[in-house]
């Protein structure tokens, strides 16, 4: 009588009884090929024994993600919505401790049950306007970290009035206060985070394609990414030869907190998704993923660089 085949369904259930850790189902499958291909040859006990060290080993292996062992802190979660936040999502499930901050009380509500959901014990008050509440945070980190391998900058700010109004009536007030929060923001943290940054660090912000292109109720902010972007080319050669690198994530429109603010939204989704070569708006997962890439070893050679996460939207004529 032939040696009776292994059912998926009946061994991964068996598998994952023995695991402290959730199995990935490809690598049960793998371990059921593996079964049935020696189940000619070999006693049953040791067949399970093999199958379920295979398993580990496969187990393991994926447990050991890009970002393991490396620590680091971001900057604008506002809330499950934020591109900040599917950033964070996307470096823990790699292995990544993390770090958050949040800019006042209301906020704290909001940033400290998510940053707890990730295992994030780390959930420190910061307006990036203060120096020294940007030189706590880092002292913070260096007293219970000592180093850190990352920086997540997802921080912008314009006045409802000067996004709505024309270009030219842009208040002085309002330019002065969209630069600082958008743009020199960047340049205080990476200040800040140099003493405690590891060679071979990165540091990422958030731009979008309104710093190239008019796009319509966007006005300042688009002022304000573009100086963010030359930021980033001007850190990225000063850091250098630090082997810290720096790098902008241009992600195409999502609905945010942030985005709330900018009118016609709506509009700007649709026509979004019809332009796009891929058909399709990006999600928080899109630019958590290129983010990701930016900010682990994979891109070791990148610096300086705006990576358009925008479903090709920018390269379409119209």
């Amino acid at each position: 009588m032939p040696p009776q085949k292994v059912r998926p369904a009946a061994l991964q259930r068996f598998l994952l009884s023995k695991q402290d850790c959730p199995l990935l189902l490809d690598h049960v499958i793998a371990a059921i090929r593996l079964y049935n291909r020696q189940s000619a040859c070999l006693p049953r006990g040791v067949l399970l024994k093999r199958t379920i060290l295979y398993t580990e080993v496969q187990g393991d292996r994926r447990i050991m993600g890009l970002m393991t062992g490396k620590r680091g802190i971001i900057f604008g979660v506002a809330n499950d919505k934020s591109i900040a936040w599917g950033v964070a999502q996307q470096l823990h499930a790699e292995g990544a401790e993390l770090a958050f901050t949040f800019l006042n009380g209301p906020l704290e509500k909001r940033v400290r049950p998510l940053a707890e959901s990730l295992g994030s014990k780390i959930v420190l008050p910061c307006d990036v306007q203060q120096e020294e509440q940007l030189v706590a945070v880092f002292s913070e980190l260096e007293k219970q970290w000592g180093k850190i391998d990352f920086v997540v900058h997802a921080v912008a700010f314009a006045n409802r009035e000067d996004l709505k109004n024309p270009f030219s009536q842009t208040s002085r007030e309002g330019f002065q206060l969209a630069l600082d929060v958008s743009a020199y923001s960047l340049v205080a943290v990476t200040r800040c985070a140099m003493p405690v940054l590891n060679e071979g660090g990165s540091i990422i912000t958030m731009t979008y394609l309104g710093s190239v292109r008019t796009v319509p109720a966007y006005n300042v902010m688009g002022v304000a990414k573009a100086a963010l972007e030359s930021c980033v080319r001007y850190l990225a050669a000063e850091l250098g030869e630090k082997g810290i690198r720096v790098n902008a994530v241009s992600a195409g429109p999502i609905k945010t907190l942030a985005a709330s603010g900018i009118a016609d939204f709506k509009e700007k989704l649709r026509i979004a998704e019809e332009r796009s070569p891929l058909c399709r708006l990006v999600t928080q997962k899109d630019i958590g993923k290129a983010s990701l890439y930016l900010l682990s070893d994979l891109a070791s050679g990148v610096t300086g660089e705006v990576h358009y996460v925008d479903g090709g939207f920018n390269i379409a004529a119209g």
